[in-house]
């Protein structure tokens, strides 16, 4: 008997002792799902529950209007900006990690959800493509060689160096050329893991001023590196519809073999709209390939110019501080004379820009409305967005898609924070139950 009460006895204290342990166990088990499911509604599920409530705006058909024949096509496209991929001068890696992971789960559950034909990125898709240096001579505004012998483009043009950029000797940028050209390969790379699409869906992008710098640090390496990521030509028809991709950093206007490069190219593209739109194709139209005759749409990096953002307002506008600054011409919009220029020889139905980072809608000459589309990276602003466009040959209708906002999520990862800490310290005994607390004082209240 004295042998099984003992064997009875240690089974009690095994078990008492293995109690705590279970207990422990269990807490721990359940603040790991806890965490779980935290990282997955903040990381994935809350992509698909505010992008979900976006939908596509109903623009009118020739069949709305009661038309025969063949319905116009109505193409899909997402408009984006200055998504600003950081680098390795001013990237810090959790800064990285983090704004990257929400553009990529935003543009992927854009996708999936949405299912454009055509995506346009309006400039500014990485930060330090204008710090990179070139490899090669070449003319331009900036960046060859025999600037070592004259003065630079910036300098002879007038035109005062960037705020905060100090020019760098020559042999120095010569040094770090192998390391700044495996910095730009590697910011290409994570470019597109972020914004993977499929084959079926176009994904093209006009160049912006930290891509290949402002006017005085652009050069002829600069734009021909972008445009080998991103396809180079400057008019894009699809379905019927045109699309003009101004690379506006060259609009400066001064006469520079890049600008006057450019403008020429554009002086091409109005001249072979112009032909589009006549009944009857005149000889000097030439025999070549006719455009759509449909008025074209402008996507260009700079806005048109305006004096400020005063008159823009939504919950996406420039904050009230900055609503009143006085654009600089060819720093914050276009000048007016470049923006003349391209109302003028385009005559686009519809202007989209980027670059304020901010929404704004401007309504120019005629009544051609430009559409500011803010920037879609958390980096920039607490609420980004994008736009989605229904577009047809002859009508269009545009709709704003609002992401997660930024402090939404640090706010839900705070708030669960606080309630795991009171939880882990209810369990260990520092911290008097709420439950238990609140019942105590009940029963108090009511026996007095």
């Amino acid at each position: 008997m004295a042998a099984g009460d003992m064997a009875s006895t240690r089974l009690g204290a095994r078990r008492q002792h293995l109690r705590p342990l279970k207990r422990r166990g269990l807490v721990l088990l359940r603040l790991t799902a806890i965490i779980f499911a935290l990282l997955l509604f903040c990381e994935f599920l809350i992509y698909y529950l505010v992008i979900f409530r976006c939908s596509w705006p109903a623009v009118k058909t020739s069949a709305d209007a009661g038309g025969l024949g063949t319905p116009e096509p109505v193409l899909r496209v997402m408009f984006l900006a200055d998504t600003h991929l950081l680098g390795t001068v001013r990237g810090h890696w959790l800064d990285k990690l983090r704004r990257e992971w929400q553009m990529e789960r935003a543009f992927q559950t854009a996708l999936w959800l949405l299912q454009p034909g055509v995506v346009f990125i309006l400039g500014d898709v990485f930060d330090e493509g204008k710090w990179s240096s070139s490899q090669s001579t070449g003319s331009g505004c900036a960046g060859s060689a025999a600037m070592a012998y004259r003065p630079s483009c910036s300098t002879a043009c007038g035109i005062l160096p960037d705020r905060g950029t100090n020019p760098r000797p020559l042999h120095r940028q010569a040094d770090s050329q192998p390391l700044r050209h495996q910095a730009w390969a590697d910011d290409v790379g994570r470019f597109w893991k972020i914004f993977r699409h499929p084959p079926h869906v176009q994904l093209r992008a006009v160049a912006g001023n930290h891509d290949i710098g402002f006017h005085y640090q652009m050069n002829t390496y600069k734009i021909k590196r972008f445009e080998k990521v991103f396809n180079p030509e400057r008019l894009f028809s699809w379905k019927g519809i045109n699309f003009v991709m101004v690379n506006s950093v060259a609009l400066e206007g001064d006469g520079c073999d890049i600008c006057s490069g450019a403008e020429a190219e554009l002086l091409e593209i109005s001249h072979r709209l112009n032909c589009s739109r006549e009944e009857h194709r005149p000889q000097e139209c030439g025999d070549g390939q006719q455009l759509p005759a449909s008025a074209p749409i402008l996507l260009q990096h700079f806005p048109l110019y305006r004096r400020n953002d005063a008159n823009c307002s939504g919950d996406d506008a420039a904050p009230p501080d900055e609503k009143y600054t006085p654009f600089k011409e060819r720093y914050d919009a276009l000048s007016q004379e470049a923006s003349r220029k391209l109302l003028w020889w385009l005559r686009p139905r519809l202007v989209l820009s980027g670059h304020t980072h901010s929404a704004c809608e401007v309504l120019h000459g005629a009544g051609v409305l430009e559409v500011s589309v803010p920037s879609f990276s958390w980096r920039n602003r607490n609420n980004p967005s994008f736009i989605m466009g229904s577009i047809t040959p002859t009508e269009y209708a545009l709709a704003k898609c609002y992401l997660p906002c930024e402090d939404t999520v640090l706010t839900t990862y705070c708030t669960a924070f606080g309630g795991l800490v009171l939880l882990t310290l209810v369990h260990a005994g520092l911290v008097a139950s709420p439950f238990h607390f609140g019942w105590n004082m009940l029963r108090k209240f009511k026996t007095t």
